[in-house]
C-alpha cells in the first residue's frame, strides 16, 4: 500500500519509514506537489485531521499528518500545539531548533528534576478519503538541564529519559523503538490492518 506522509521534515520522514517499513512511504516531494497547510488548530489532533484532509483532496493518495509537541507539567503543559511556533510564527523550521531548546533551558534553569516533567506528544492521522484513523502516542520524561547528543533532531537534545540519557544520545533503532511518534503509528498500523 502507497501512503503519502505529509511532510517535509526529513528527519521525521526517516523515522516514519523505519517505523512503517511494509508500506510504500512516500512524501510530497516524490510527487512534486507543495500544499501548504496552516496549523492554527487548538489541538494536535485538529492539525493532523486538517493536513491529512487537506493534502489527500489535492493529491487523492492515502495520507498521513501528524502534529506533536512537548508539554511542560509544571508550565500547564506549555508549549503544546505551539510547541514548534512559540518563539514566532517564522521560527518553525528545524533550523530554530537549538534556539527553541535553549530558551527553554534557560526558563527552566535551576529548577529541580521533580519540576522538569514534560510529556512528548504525538497525534497521526491517515485519512483516505471516507474516514479519519488516529493513534496517539505519549512519551515522558525531563528536560535535561544542557543539549545533549547528536542523533536526533527537534527537541531530543533536551529530552531526557528516565536513565539520564535524551533521545539525541540514543540510536535512530533505539528511539524508534520508545517514540511517541511510534506509539502512534503502532496505532494507526492496527486500525488500518483491521
Amino acid at each position: 500500500m502507497e501512503i503519502l506522509v505529509a511532510s517535509g521534515n526529513k528527519e521525521k520522514v526517516k523515522e516514519i519509514q523505519a517505523i512503517l517499513d511494509e508500506w510504500d512511504i512516500i512524501t510530497l516531494n516524490d510527487i512534486k506537489n507543495t500544499v501548504e497547510v496552516i496549523e492554527n488548530g487548538r489541538t494536535f489532533e485538529e492539525n493532523a485531521k486538517k493536513k491529512a484532509k487537506k493534502i489527500y483532496e489535492k493529491t487523492k493518495i492515502p495520507c498521513i499528518a501528524d502534529d506533536s509537541g512537548i508539554c511542560i507539567k509544571e508550565y500547564g503543559g506549555w508549549p503544546g500545539v505551539k510547541t514548534a511556533r512559540f518563539l514566532g510564527e517564522d521560527k518553525d523550521s528545524n533550523q530554530y531548533a537549538r534556539q527553541r531548546n535553549e530558551y527553554i533551558l534557560a526558563k527552566m534553569q535551576g529548577l529541580k528534576k521533580e519540576k522538569r516533567k514534560v510529556d512528548y506528544v504525538t497525534v497521526i492521522v491517515y485519512y483516505d478519503g471516507t474516514e479519519f484513523k488516529i493513534g496517539t502516542g505519549i512519551l515522558s520524561g525531563y528536560i535535561a538541564t544542557t543539549c545533549k547528543g547528536e542523533n536526533g533532531f527537534g527537541f531530543d537534545e533536551i529530552f531526557e529519559l528516565e536513565d539520564g540519557r535524551t533521545l539525541a544520545e540514543l540510536e535512530k533503532t533505539e528511539k524508534n523503538v520508545i517514540s511517541s511518534r511510534k506509539k502512534a503509528l503502532e496505532e494507526i498500523k492496527r486500525q488500518i490492518n483491521r
